[in-house]
């Protein structure tokens, strides 16, 4: 089964609960990881929480403040949906159908390799 958390951060969820700045606690601090001076010496890492869920969110996934400040509470907020909503959110259905359509995709290219090995074999046979 999937934990719920982990589905979070899917671009096409439309129906999310809203978050009010009052319920969240931001922090800004220096992000870890490659990057060398960029990184070790700069603030622009936010950790966001959701104070009623307890929900913490990292992000440094850009070098601006700003960006990771929309991102982190992008992420947040399809977490706290999550959170909340379980199986009936939005995110969580989406995860659980591009899910199914990755093992179709899958099971599609197993099989046609095995009609390959049958059409070499096949071919084979016919040499001999």
């Amino acid at each position: 089964s999937l934990p719920l958390l982990q589905a979070a951060r899917k671009k096409n969820s439309l129906n999310l609960l809203e978050l009010s700045e009052a319920e969240l606690e931001e922090q800004f601090v220096r992000g870890d990881g490659p990057g060398g001076q960029a990184t070790n010496k700069t603030n622009n890492c936010v950790v966001l929480k959701h104070i009623p869920s307890g929900i913490v969110v990292k992000c440094h996934q850009t070098r601006s403040v700003e960006k990771n400040r929309k991102i982190a509470r992008e992420i947040l907020q399809e977490k706290v949906d999550l959170f909340y909503k379980g199986e009936d959110s939005d995110v969580f259905k989406e995860k659980k159908t591009s899910e199914k359509q990755k093992l179709e995709k899958k099971r599609r290219a197993k099989e046609n390799l095995e009609r390959k090995k049958l059409f070499k074999e096949m071919q084979q046979l016919d040499k001999e």
